[in-house]
């Protein structure tokens, strides 16, 4: 396995990684190393978390070693172990600075993900990985219960009480022993391989996990374990220099809030006056037959439980629950946070009563479940007694509110009491709850978090590093597309109205998208009025018998038949796939792996707003808007609207991110939403997207387009898979950038490079350099070949950047073919195949003009400015051979060419060239009309560069630029002449630079024309033209 040096930590990886992998671990690393916190998004599909946990077990094995090498250093009295490596070095890379003592001192890594499916999968990378460090996975009594008696209980919280009997009756030290054993220590064991060993080893499995959590290095559990205080008491998780990770943390904001929150509903509370009352017959039918149970009796009871025993309290809070009068309008009573604790008071329920009435809520639950033939619903008491536990009489109470709002009974919709909710708005209570307990560093990390910034404000806690991962697919395994107006041209939007007419694009994008299909809509009412609607108008039989519908339940308890229907169409030979119609926010949309087959196209249906009427939701916004006012400088927060659109926005992301799960997966993506045109929509999108996202002008267009996307992505990943190839980079060259980006690059390094047309007089008039140096790369002109080359060069390189080894092997057989075939036809149609589908690329398409022959320049530049709307620049002179333009500029006569003028800066009139023979038809057309000018343009500044060089070029130019502005010809002529006619060769060059001087100057320059230079030397022709201007001015 291939050894890595991130940030002076060696890092043992399983396979060469990815750009993007490496990124990620040194990320990881970054936040270790300096104690704080990271926010790292990184698509599915990129090996997240193999680079999780690599990244941070090596970095702790060489925390380790700063502990080893000081105690080293001290028994050898200074002396070094390694004469090439200073016992000092050792582990500074992983502590920066610290000075760690004891082994203790190491850092438990805490991994949390959202369930123990999940944990599950990430356990088993680690498997696949050399690191073995101890392991320990926490459960829920439920899950790693093996006693049967136990398990017989129908209530949850019997169980508890159950398995909490059963432990303290058997032997506790057994537990601890067999925890102990070698085998089970140093063992990576899942929930599944916990209850095997309990049932192997007869040990409990709950308590077995317990225990092996103090060895551990790395503790696995769900992140509802450690953002619950209660679950984290139970489970007695020590945070103080831990290094906590969330995985899959899209949801961590919504956990933070729930975990500190609660409902109390009349049910809760008339059930817990009943168990009391039953537990008060109990114990007067035990006294009258003289039975007297030593664990529970009335005379052992606290003052807390004599309060319970008369229901004094129960009864008191359910009186002052009920006692306040609710406003018609069902929007309910809204208070403080802190108004609970007034509401408590009423009930006798006070800082200095909590402890004893929660030891009497347990005591009375206890016995209730322990007691044999009596069933009764404990529920109301324990979740009063979470409620107590969780109002904790803290600080902080502005990030809470209190509301009242009426019950009704589900068959008649009778009012039965008030429910009292106790709600969070600030996810930021719990995770500065973490940093209070004195964690070393939180890294929250998904494949979905965009957009960082409002989530980052939401959690009120500083991350320093962050971190948005591109994907590890190429340009050509993705489509995006907005798709603003169906085929009826009816505007698309999630507003109830307009998802009715979205069929016809459903019916059509399901005709050429193979196999899997997932239908987003943004709610249940959504998705269920717009199928009653396809279904009375025949939508849905369309569609059924193309692609077969199942449609997400709301309960959990049908969704599993569901989801094995839609996997079994899709895998079934004969049929052409399902289409599985969801919401965002459900289930489908959260953590199921629709891979390949299963999910080769994803439709969003509308943005998915939180419904704006809920109470939660209206008073979230009012508590962001009343922080945004009071908030201090320097502290940010979210506005109410802003929050707001962050909800679609993920929602939306969360969707897009079940289909491309995999280097080799590939998917088109639809956002079915008028409002995805707008750069603030598209902007929330995740940033492995935004590259790829289209605009098409009409249904039809969008059709045509992922038709061919899904035939060109079959032919790649099919011819991937028969190669057998190994995870690596040898056909992703640019996998870590995709080809937009590349494109992107080029085109902004050429774009300095990219001349329009410009006529010389314009280039005169110029005396800017830069400018000129442009002239040098005019598309067509008869460049020096060292640029040819260097131009040919660069563009060659970007292709192998931005094509995959198949793609890039068909161009260069292509180019070869065209080289000795000359079939135009044959290169445009493997160049448009894969250049002309993406506006991305449409640059690189267009520079294969260069490698274009004069003959086909025009047939090119057409095809290009059909494909793409922009040509190649041609001009009719692009159709000459390099031959061809030397003969007409050393053909031609100067005399006839002077017949018809051009006056300097002014070119209105035309000229004729006569005397220079051309081998075909294009060239002699390209003689005529005002494209006639752009040859000599062309031409007459690359003669001269190449004739006299840059330097001299420049004093060229200066002269004729003061002739534009003093008229005074002879200082511009002698000047111009001393320059042209060093060398004999040149004298072609200064015949043609007459067609540039005024009319009242030509006479003049034809007399120094009409001299007899040609057969003389340099020097003698000067010489002789120097005597002709002294007779000049002596006349």
């Amino acid at each position: 396995m291939p050894q890595l040096n991130i940030r002076g930590i060696v890092v043992d990886f399983p396979f060469t990684p990815y750009p993007c992998q490496q990124d990620y671990m040194s990320k990881v690393i970054e936040c270790l190393q300096y104690k704080v916190n990271g926010i790292l998004e990184s698509p599915t599909g990129t090996g997240k978390t193999l680079c999780l946990l690599c990244a941070s077990l090596a970095w702790r094995d060489y925390f380790k070693d700063t502990i080893s090498a000081r105690k080293i250093a001290e028994r050898m009295g200074g002396a070094e172990l390694f004469p090439d490596r200073p016992m000092s070095s050792w582990g500074t890379s992983a502590t920066d600075g610290d000075t760690p003592t004891y082994y203790t001192d190491i850092p438990k890594i805490i991994y949390a993900s959202r369930t123990h499916s999940q944990l599950t999968q990430v356990i088993n990378e680690l498997k696949n990985t050399t690191y073995r460090p101890k392991v320990c996975v926490l459960g829920s009594r439920e899950q790693l219960c093996i006693n049967p008696e136990v398990m017989r209980q129908e209530s949850n919280h019997v169980k508890v009480i159950s398995c909490i009997q059963c432990f303290t009756q058997s032997s506790p030290a057994h537990t601890e022993r067999k925890s102990t054993d070698k085998e089970l220590v140093n063992s990576i064991l899942d929930v599944e391989d916990l209850v095997k060993a309990g049932n192997k080893n007869r040990v409990c499995p709950y308590y077995l996990s317990r225990s092996l959590k103090q060895q551990a290095d790395i503790i696995f559990m769900p992140y509802n374990y450690l953002l619950d205080p209660k679950s984290r008491r139970a489970h007695n998780i020590e945070l103080k220099g831990t290094v906590v990770i969330f995985d899959e943390a899209h949801n961590v904001e919504k956990i933070c809030e729930e975990s500190t929150s609660f409902d109390l509903t009349p049910y809760d509370l008339a059930s817990a006056i009943e168990a009391v009352d039953k537990l008060l017959l109990e114990q007067v039918k035990e006294a009258t037959r003289g039975e007297v149970n030593e664990d529970f009796n009335l005379e052992s009871l606290n003052s807390g439980m004599v309060h319970l025993a008369e229901s004094k309290i129960l009864l008191d809070l359910e009186a002052a629950i009920d006692s306040f009068e609710l406003p018609s309008d069902d929007k309910g009573i809204t208070k403080p946070g802190s108004f609970i604790y007034e509401l408590f008071q009423k009930a006798h329920l006070t800082f200095d009563t909590k402890a004893g009435i929660l030891e009497a809520l347990d005591q009375i639950v206890g016995y209730l479940a322990g007691k044999p033939g009596i069933f009764l619903n404990t529920s109301g008491l324990q979740k009063l007694s979470d409620i107590i536990q969780k109002s904790r009489f803290s600080a902080h109470l502005e990030w809470f509110y209190c509301v009242t709002q009426c019950d009704f009974l589900l068959t008649g919709f009778f009012p039965t009491g008030n429910i009292l909710s106790y709600w969070c708005f600030s996810p930021g209570f719990s995770m500065q709850e973490l940093v209070r307990q004195g964690v070393r560093s939180i890294i929250l990390t998904s494949g979905t978090l965009s957009p960082l910034g409002s989530f980052t404000a939401e959690m009120q806690i500083p991350f320093p590093v962050s971190l948005e991962n591109p994907h590890v697919i190429q340009r050509d395994q993705i489509f995006v597309s907005v798709i603003d107006k169906g085929p009826d041209n009816i505007q698309l939007s999630s507003y109830m109205n307009n998802c009715f007419s979205s069929s016809p694009q459903k019916v059509n994008l399901g005709r050429v998208i193979p196999h899997g299909l997932l239908v987003f809509f943004p709610s249940y009412p959504v998705m269920e009025k717009t199928l009653e609607f396809w279904k009375a108008n025949g939508h849905a039989d369309r569609i059924e018998n193309m692609k077969p519908m199942f449609v997400e339940p709301k309960g959990k308890g049908s969704f599993t038949e569901m989801i094995e229907g839609y996997y079994g169409k899709v895998n079934d030979p004969k049929s052409k796939g399902g289409s599985f119609f969801a919401v965002c926010r459900g289930k489908a949309s959260e953590g199921l792996d629709f891979a390949d087959t299963f999910g080769r196209g994803v439709i969003i249906t509308g943005l998915p707003f939180p419904p704006r009427m809920d109470p939660r939701i209206i008073l979230k916004m009012e508590y962001l808007n009343e922080m945004c006012r009071k908030a201090n400088k320097g502290i940010k927060y979210l506005s109410g609207q802003e929050w707001y659109r962050q909800q679609a926005s993920r929602a939306v992301n969360q969707a897009i991110g079940r289909v491309i799960r995999h280097r080799e997966d590939y998917g088109a993506i639809f956002l079915c939403d008028y409002r995805f045109k707008n750069s603030d929509a598209r902007s929330q999108l995740p940033s492995w997207v935004r590259p790829y996202v289209r605009f098409n002008d009409s249904f039809g267009n969008i059709i045509r387009d992922v038709a061919q996307f899904f035939r060109v992505a079959q032919k790649l990943v099919s011819g991937l898979r028969k190669k057998g190839l190994k995870r690596g980079r040898d056909d992703f060259s640019c996998l870590e950038h995709g080809m937009a980006g590349v494109c992107l690059q080029y085109e902004l390094q050429m774009e300095s490079g990219r001349r329009k047309p410009m006529g010389l007089l314009d280039a005169l008039e110029s005396s800017d350099s830069r400018i000129m140096e442009e002239e040098e790369h005019l598309v067509g002109e008869d460049i020096p070949e060292e640029t040819k080359a260097e131009k040919a060069k660069a563009f060659l390189q970007v292709l192998k950047e931005s094509l995959s080894q198949v793609h890039l092997q068909r161009i260069m057989l292509a180019l070869q073919k065209y080289k000795k075939a000359d079939s135009l036809q044959e290169l445009l149609d493997e160049v448009v195949d894969l250049f002309a589908k993406d506006s991305n690329t449409y640059t690189l398409l267009r520079e294969f003009y260069q490698f274009i022959r004069p003959h086909h320049k025009k047939k090119f530049d057409e095809a290009c400015q059909e494909l793409t709307g922009l040509g190649c620049g041609y001009k009719p002179e692009h159709s000459l051979s390099k031959e061809e333009r030397e003969k007409l500029m050393h053909h031609t006569d100067p005399c006839l060419t002077f017949c018809f003028y051009t006056p300097l800066f002014n070119f209105h009139c035309g000229y004729f060239l006569v005397n220079a023979p051309l081998e075909n038809e294009t060239a002699r057309q390209a003689l005529h009309g005002s494209s006639q000018k752009s040859i000599l343009y062309a031409t007459f500044i690359s003669d001269i560069k190449r004739a006299i060089g840059v330097e001299k070029s420049h004093q060229f130019f200066s002269a004729v630029e003061d002739y534009k502005k003093t008229d005074n010809y002879d200082n511009m002529i002698s000047k111009v002449v001393s320059l042209l006619t060093e060398k004999a060769e040149d004298f072609s060059v200064l015949k043609t630079f007459g067609m540039f001087v005024r009319p009242h100057h030509k006479q003049r320059f034809l007399e120094i024309m009409d001299l007899e230079v040609s057969g003389l030397t340099p020097v003698r022709t000067q010489s002789k033209i120097s005597s002709y201007f002294t007779c000049s001015d002596r006349k």
